[in-house]
């Protein structure tokens, strides 16, 4: 055997996950003793709430340790599908909904189960870094379509369309996105739903910051807009963001019922059912209060307008407004350094972590996160500014 072949071919092109890069060397810089302040990673400082954690605890106790249906415990679809009817005004039926290990989890099952070799798959840039990475495993093309900071990276249909061709069969629209907190309106979105009916595009609607959104927009979920929406739109979904469990690794989509069930059929011979415990926890996360995401949002809003206002001042960044999400995509071109080398300076330097944009496909371009502390905002505000002025 030669060493070449010893790796399969489809991972050849399979980059390692810059988000995750950089924090696993802000943890390492930690261990050693350095005080790091980390605006790098997606999840939430709050610790899981007590309630959530009770219910979990609960299912431990009474012995819910078990194999459950691949797609998810019956009551807990049964809520979900309810949630999607009162919260976004889409007809999923339970046997319509597949809860896997995590919205990634969803999101590349869906692409697993609609796209072949050759197929293209339409992606906004920026993007979240994982998205042409799934389509490169599933054997499918990604094309990417370049969005403007002037329209807050908003994709149109009319960019969108000079995309499209014969071999194009799903796009991918993150609302609010990850990393620039894009957030569409009612027009944007139907437009793209004609679009995408016009050419029998699927689109998968990740959906994941859905609750987090600011200004007093409101939230609108495009599989809603169009009558054939119906049977091309996956809305995908998960309790990692909102509730603060990431770990607990629960995510849930809503699908055309033939999708649904093909999904199924790779969920059953690849990791079977999500967490037992964890479905249980995020039961109790569903019947939470509308006032305990409201509390989490309101806090994240205090913390980007600081977070913008203290860039702003700064020579050389350019932050983009973000109306959802909990990130701020800052243009640093202005520093005369590309995003590589400056995140990788500003963590050696001033041991401040920030994510370097060409993982989202723009090189001039860097991420920061304000799912951490005021107090750590302030700090690594404070740094960036001193580092910034020697520049």
């Amino acid at each position: 055997m030669r060493i070449d072949t010893r790796i399969a071919e489809r991972l050849k092109k399979i980059k390692p996950s810059s988000t995750l890069a950089i924090t696993s060397k802000a943890r390492k810089l930690r261990a050693e003793g350095k005080d790091v302040v980390s605006f790098a990673a997606g999840e939430p400082d709050a610790d899981t709430p007590d309630f959530i954690k009770a219910a979990a605890i609960e299912a431990i106790n009474s012995g819910f340790t078990k194999y459950t249906p691949s797609t998810g415990i019956p009551e807990l679809k049964k809520l979900i599908s309810e949630k999607f009817k009162r919260d976004n005004g889409l007809d999923y039926k339970p046997e319509q909904v597949v809860v896997s290990c995590g919205a990634k989890h969803s999101i590349f099952n869906v692409l697993m189960a609609l796209v072949d070799p050759g197929d293209e798959v339409l992606i906004p840039s920026p993007y979240w870094v994982s998205y042409p990475e799934m389509v490169h495993l599933c054997g499918g093309l990604s094309r990417f379509v370049k969005t403007a900071p002037e329209n807050g990276f908003r994709v149109t249909a009319e960019e969108l369309n000079a995309y499209v061709s014969p071999k194009t069969k799903v796009l991918i629209l993150n609302s609010p996105s990850n990393p620039a907190g894009s957030v569409y309106n009612r027009k944007e979105l139907l437009a793209i739903a004609e679009l995408c009916a016009a050419n029998k595009i699927f689109v998968i609607s990740d959906e994941i910051y859905e609750k987090l959104i600011y200004d007093g927009l409101k939230y609108i979920s495009i599989a809603g807009l169009h009558p054939e929406m119906k049977d091309l739109a996956v809305t995908v979904n998960g309790v990692s963001k909102t509730y603060a469990m990431t770990g607990w690794r629960i995510g849930y989509l809503g699908a055309p019922a033939d999708v649904a069930e093909a999904i199924g059929r790779i969920q059953d011979h690849t990791t079977s059912n999500p967490s037992s415990i964890s479905q249980k926890a995020a039961l109790a996360a569903l019947k939470a209060p509308e006032k305990f995401t409201e509390n989490m949002r309101a806090e994240y809003a205090g913390r980007r307008d600081y977070m913008l206002t203290r860039l702003n001042s700064m020579p050389g960044l350019k932050p983009v407004v973000p109306q959802g999400a909990f990130y701020v995509f800052c243009d640093i071109s202005g520093t005369g350094m590309d995003s590589g080398v400056f995140s990788g300076k500003l963590l050696e330097d001033r041991f401040v972590a920030v994510i370097p944009g060409e993982g989202f496909g723009r090189v001039d371009y860097i991420r920061f996160s304000f799912a951490t502390g005021m107090e750590q905002i302030k700090k690594g505000m404070d740094r960036i500014e001193e580092w910034v002025k020697t520049l």
